[in-house]
């Protein structure tokens, strides 16, 4: 497994889900798993992400749903996007500094438009959460306006329909 880290882009990102240098964030560790064709990340949330006393917040729970399909769309799929729409089940609770594992693949890719899905499981395997996506992979101009600068060189490959430039 190969660890996905926001530095390889050469730009600055302050993710509240992945980003280890937010002191707010959650700091969660994604992985590419290229044998299985997915995103992986373990993680354990404290009180401060609660939402009943022993819960972890499900808003909060989303947003590691959505990260993780975040990071299928650039590390299976090859762009840079974003959430066009998403739709979660809750299946059991997410219990504040429980041991979880959440996973997501890439469904569809059409060139317009990415289809994701994603889980959070327990422990034990459980199905906590459960979440499919529609991503809209960035062009040139939402690359810049998302990242506030134009990507080059070889990662400008993630943007889907810019010209490769050296810089």
């Amino acid at each position: 497994m190969e660890r996905l880290e926001n530095s390889r882009w050469g730009f600055e990102s302050n993710c509240f889900v992945c980003e280890a240098a937010n002191p707010a964030g959650l700091g969660l560790e994604f992985y590419v798993d290229t044998d299985d064709d997915a995103v992986v990340a373990e993680f354990s949330l404290d009180q401060r992400f609660s939402g009943a006393p022993s819960y972890v917040h499900g808003g909060l729970v989303l947003a590691v749903l959505d990260e993780a399909m975040t990071w299928a769309t650039i590390a299976l799929a090859g762009s840079f996007a974003v959430t066009k729409e998403t739709t979660t089940r809750f299946k059991a609770p997410v219990h504040i500094d429980g041991a979880y594992r959440v996973r997501a693949e890439i469904e569809q890719d059409d060139g317009d438009e990415l289809r994701c899905r994603a889980e959070v499981t327990d422990r034990d395997g459980r199905l906590c959460g459960t979440a499919s996506a529609a991503f809209v992979p960035l062009g040139p101009a939402q690359a810049v306006d998302a990242i506030g600068t134009t990507v080059t060189g070889d990662d400008a490959q993630y943007v889907r329909g810019a010209e490769r430039v050296e810089g």
